[in-house]
């Protein structure tokens, strides 16, 4: 039997399987999703408040937008289960920031 806590992850892979991982030299990209996560692809790190790395486990990651995740700060499907509705689309792109 599943535990619980291997549920959520298994639906975000589901969810998100078929998006293609970014390559290790790739720039990260961000994609809000309408009404749910956002996409990281790229090489990144994330990191807790007290500078801990957490590990991505993936090159592309979905970021919890709701807040209700079990899986913070990953997203867990959670989104659809409460109704989670964005307020409005993302701004355009903007340019990127050069050094």
């Amino acid at each position: 039997m599943t535990e619980p806590d291997e549920q959520p992850a298994q639906r975000w892979d589901d969810q998100w399987a078929d998006q293609p991982a970014a390559g290790a030299d790739e720039p990260v990209s961000i994609t809000a999703y309408p009404n749910g996560p956002l996409l990281v692809r790229g090489t990144f790190e994330i990191r807790t408040p007290t500078g801990e790395v957490i590990p991505p486990r993936r090159k592309t990651v979905a970021l919890c937008r709701c807040g209700v995740s079990t899986l913070k700060p990953f997203c867990d499907g959670s989104h659809k289960a409460i109704g989670f509705k964005t307020e409005q689309e993302p701004p355009a792109p903007q340019p990127p920031l050069t050094d």
